[in-house]
């Protein structure tokens, strides 16, 4: 524990190419393919144009994909570092993604949800790095501490070594009851003396469950859902391939024209990841719990200020609005 807790303080960097041992099997994926649409009147306020939330500086001048792809230092290389992105949005992924190789850049035609989003960039992953154990990381949340979030992926990574055919999740302690978010039951521990952390079976998985069921859950011992995953790549194609709709089934042999990809998502119903994949698979999936970490979604106005209240700090639109009332 300490081990990893010491390589995530002294490596604030990218990995080597030459780095030897388990790292080399490691990639990121960075989600940054949503459209924010729920955000689309802050980001405006803050940057004159409704951009999608993870392009936005909302905080300490970066962006939540910017804050991302630093806190992913250290666990991989920038060349196995990649990002799935929506090609309406090219122009300021490219940006905020310089160091990146162009080739880490994965665009997608349109944004159909996290279901094809997964399958469009896992395919792409693959073939590249077929023995990959990924990792998986919304660019839409804030983590209050970068150095203790990415020690305990790296636990999840060392669990899924040990235990190749799970998928393994990231769950965060609750401080309300709240509606948005996805909840994770544990159930009982794994028994392993190689992983000597909180790490549970899962017995059941809720998506944005109602108040009374989300306080049942807390009570219970529930976990919020992060959408942090690390899982072996083949692992997760193969649920995939049993579980996404058959309509779905061209993107796992993407075809090398962009005419034809944009043909074929032209054509796809968009289908969330969770509730598809996640919440029917719960004999699948193993779960971290992270008790030591400020998480929070900003999937609404109202939770990026939770945030800044949270910090001690006013959000610059509401100092403007206040100047404005004078």
């Amino acid at each position: 524990m300490f081990k990893l807790a010491r390589y995530i303080a002294n490596h604030n960097r990218p990995i080597a190419e030459s780095d030897a041992g388990a790292s080399n099997q490691r990639v990121a994926l960075l989600l940054a393919g949503g459209d924010g649409t729920r955000l689309q009147e802050l980001t405006r306020e803050v940057t004159g144009v409704p951009i999608p939330k993870q392009y936005c500086r909302l905080l300490h001048g970066r962006s939540l994909l910017e804050a991302t792809l630093s806190r992913v230092n250290g666990f991989t290389s920038p060349k196995r570092t990649m990002a799935i992105v929506n090609q309406d949005h090219l122009a300021l992924a490219r940006d905020q993604l310089r160091s990146l190789p162009e080739s880490s850049i994965l665009v997608q035609p349109f944004n159909r949800d996290t279901g094809p989003g997964m399958i469009f960039a896992l395919s792409q992953i693959a073939r590249t790095y077929p023995n990959a154990t990924v990792a998986v990381f919304p660019t839409d949340h804030y983590i209050d501490d970068d150095h203790t979030f990415m020690a305990h992926v790296l636990r999840a990574t060392c669990v899924i070594s040990t235990f190749p055919d799970k998928i393994a999740l990231l769950g965060i302690v609750p401080d309300r009851p709240e509606t948005a978010y996805g909840y994770i039951m544990p159930a009982q521990p794994l028994q392993t003396t190689r992983t000597p952390w909180s790490v549970f079976h899962v017995e059941v998985f809720r998506e944005k469950p109602d108040t009374a069921t989300a306080q049942d859950l807390i009570a219970r011992g529930g976990l919020w859902n992060t959408f942090v995953m690390v899982f072996q790549a083949y692992r997760m194609l193969e649920l995939l391939k049993a579980l996404a709709p058959p309509e779905s089934a061209q993107l796992f042999e993407l075809p090398a024209s962009p005419d034809e990809v944009a043909r074929l998502y032209r054509g796809l119903t968009p289908w969330n990841f969770s509730t598809r994949v996640l919440a029917r698979i719960p004999e699948h999936l193993i779960i971290l719990k992270v008790d030591d970490v400020h998480w929070n979604d900003w999937g609404t106005r109202e939770s990026v200020e939770r945030t800044y209240r949270h910090l001690n700090l006013v959000p610059a639109w509401q100092q403007t609005s206040a100047i404005s009332a004078c």
